[in-house]
């Protein structure tokens, strides 16, 4: 029988593009574990995403029952309500992220995912600690480069 885990995560980025991070919390069980990383310059948007992909990275398991709880609309409702399944129809045609976008995909179909949307900074203890992991990572030395935003970010001023 596939394991249930409860998903908690946050991403953040100082100055959107700015340094960045994000921040994610799985527990099944008796389960717990805490995962975050910061890097030198992205987006907020691309760190809700990829916590949310990294969390799921993580298990073990394929088929896992997965709810996840993040603050991000941006990363709740395109799941939910179906908007990225029409990006990826369109082969994301003047969408950003994509690069992150077909790495959640590869990694969402391997489990039984649901969303849930809760409003950040409302004493939701897990929410609470992954912005804490989220921005913590994002002032932490070392921080990696976000290949996939560079890379697009180069792009346009070429």
């Amino acid at each position: 029988m596939a394991p249930k885990v409860t998903v908690y995560t946050d991403g953040a980025a100082s100055g959107n593009p700015g340094p960045g991070g994000y921040g994610a919390l799985l527990q099944s069980g008796k389960h717990y574990k805490e995962l975050s990383q910061g890097y030198r310059l992205t987006t907020n948007n691309r760190m809700e995403l990829l916590a949310v992909i990294v969390a799921l990275e993580a298990l073990k398991i394929p088929g896992s029952e997965v709810h996840v709880y993040t603050d991000s609309k941006y990363v709740c409702d395109a799941v939910e309500k179906g908007w990225l399944f029409d990006w990826e129809k369109s082969r994301f045609r003047k969408k950003k992220n994509v690069d992150l976008w077909q790495r959640f995909l590869l990694i969402f179909r391997k489990h039984k995912v649901k969303f849930h949307w809760v409003k950040g900074h409302s004493d939701i203890p897990g929410n609470e600690r992954c912005d804490k992991l989220a921005v913590a990572a994002s002032n932490s030395a070392g921080l990696l480069i976000d290949e996939g935003y560079e890379a697009d970010r180069n792009e346009e001023v070429m």
